[in-house]
Parts: structure tokens; C-alpha cells; sequence
């Protein structure tokens, strides 16, 4: 039998957290996702803090990409709802961005690299219509960011896994988003690409921008990220990563991963030792 919820998060019981802001980029409110009656998320209840970059972490088959999801509306929700800066999700879809996992792309869609990323344009361009002058050098100009430009007329079948990864990252910042999701952005890319996201996410925030990111490296949250969101079906621990980003909280997230655990808590002393 699952403990209450008030048993399960720390620091702080959502009992005493203040009711949901409308100043919160991402407000969920009592989410449960299952498949064919399955639970998969659990009374998820979370204010994501604003101008923020975000962790998920969890195991797998935590939810992460699910929570995600159902936040985008991309699958349903059994129960719960969601709301972006005090109004319903599906009203503010052109406020926020998307970066979905990599193997879930068709990569062998026949576009350009500045194809896909005029596509993070059209919220702006409209559905149909050309793509202008104006909307395509924007287009390049976050293919810059990513460092591709010299890339820009490649089929995205003819790049590398980090290049596509960079490509996908220029059309979300092609959206000019308020809020960004980002499942797993870091996965199997690599250094430079990995330094170029992670410029890129500090960047975002420093133009006022919030992301959340489902992350599968505990190594590197105390350094990439300010917030962590501890997931294991339930909320587990929420907060800034120096409050919640424990061995105690990572241990009732993971169980009895020991050595994970063991390395994760080594790179949080590091952290805060400032090296």
C-alpha cells in the first residue's frame, strides 16, 4: 500500500506549500497518468519555479517523460490539470517550447536542418504559408547559437547525433518560448555538443526564460541546474538542488542504487566545495 502523499515528499509536505501562483511558468494540479489503468504518475501536485533551470530526475519507469507529455498535452491525463502562467496549458501553447527525445525523431524525413528549425517558426508564420526572409535568417540565427550555420542546407539524416540534437535545440530556441521542455537533451551527445547546451540553457534563463529538463546524469545536475524535481511515480522532493538534491531524498528516489548514489553524493560535495 503507497504511503500518503504527505509522507512521501521532503523537505516540505505539499500540505504546506502556498496554494498554486499565477506567476508559476508550470502549475500541476492533482496529475495521474495511467496506461490501461495503470498508474504511471500519481498525484502529481508541483510550481515550478520561474526563470529557472529545472532537473527531472528519477529512475527508469519514474514517469519522467510522461510528466513531460502529459504537461504538452500529448497524452492524456486520467485525472489533474495543468496550467502555464495562471492559464490552462492547451491556451498558451505558443509560449512554450519543445525538445522531444531524439529517438523518437524520423530522422530520415527528407528536410534541412534550417527546414526543421523554421518549423519551431510557424506558431509566428502561420500553418501554409511561405516561409519569409525575416522568419528565415531568425531561423539562422539560432542555428548559430548551436554553432551549425555551416550546416544549415545538410539533410538531418546526414548529421551526427549531436548535430541532430543541436538542431532540435535552434528550432525550440526558434520559438522564442517563454517556457522549455526538454526531454533528455544530453543524452548519448557529445562534449562539445553537451557545453553547447548547456550555454545555451544559461542563456534561456538569463533572458528570463524557465526549462525543464528530464536529466539522467546525477553527476551534473548540482552543476547544469538551480532546481531539482526528485520523481518516482510520486513527487519525492522539490526545490533548489541544495536543499533537495540529498543522498537521503536521492535514496528514496532510487532505492538501492548505492553506487549511483555513492557518485552522485561525491559530485554534490564537489559542487559545494566549488570545484
Amino acid at each position: 500500500m503507497m504511503k500518503p502523499l504527505h509522507q512521501v515528499v521532503s523537505p516540505r509536505s505539499l500540505d504546506e506549500l502556498p496554494e498554486h501562483s499565477a506567476a508559476s511558468p508550470l502549475s500541476i494540479h492533482d496529475m495521474t497518468v495511467a496506461y490501461r489503468r495503470k498508474p504511471v504518475l500519481w498525484d502529481i501536485d508541483y510550481d515550478a519555479p520561474d526563470r529557472s533551470l529545472i532537473a527531472i530526475v528519477g529512475p527508469n519507469g519514474a514517469g519522467k517523460s510522461t510528466l513531460i507529455k502529459a504537461c504538452l498535452g500529448l497524452i492524456p491525463m486520467a485525472s489533474g490539470r495543468v496550467e502555464i502562467y495562471g492559464k490552462p496549458a492547451k491556451a498558451q501553447r505558443g509560449i512554450v517550447g519543445y525538445v522531444p527525445q531524439r529517438e523518437s525523431v524520423d530522422w530520415d524525413f527528407p528536410v534541412s536542418a534550417l527546414d526543421v528549425v523554421c518549423m519551431g517558426r510557424y506558431g509566428r508564420i502561420g500553418w501554409m504559408k511561405p516561409v519569409s526572409r525575416l522568419h528565415r535568417d531568425a531561423a539562422m540565427a539560432c542555428l548559430e547559437k548551436v554553432g551549425l550555420t555551416d550546416l544549415a542546407n545538410r539533410q538531418i539524416s546526414q548529421l551526427s547525433g549531436g548535430q541532430q540534437q543541436r538542431v532540435f535545440l535552434a528550432r525550440a530556441l526558434a520559438q522564442e518560448a517563454k517556457l522549455y521542455f526538454m526531454d533528455e537533451p544530453f543524452a548519448g551527445v557529445d562534449a562539445s555538443t553537451e557545453q553547447a547546451i548547456v550555454e545555451t540553457l544559461r542563456e534561456l534563463k538569463a533572458h528570463g526564460r524557465t526549462v525543464i529538463c528530464v536529466h539522467h546524469d546525477l553527476h551534473t545536475v548540482p552543476e547544469y541546474f538551480d532546481h531539482a524535481l526528485l520523481l518516482n511515480m510520486r513527487v519525492v522532493a522539490a526545490g533548489p538542488v541544495g536543499d533537495v538534491f540529498t543522498p537521503e531524498n536521492l535514496q528514496k528516489t532510487y532505492g538501492g542504487r548505492l553506487t549511483l548514489l555513492d557518485q552522485a553524493a561525491q559530485a554534490l560535495a564537489r559542487a559545494e566545495r566549488g570545484g
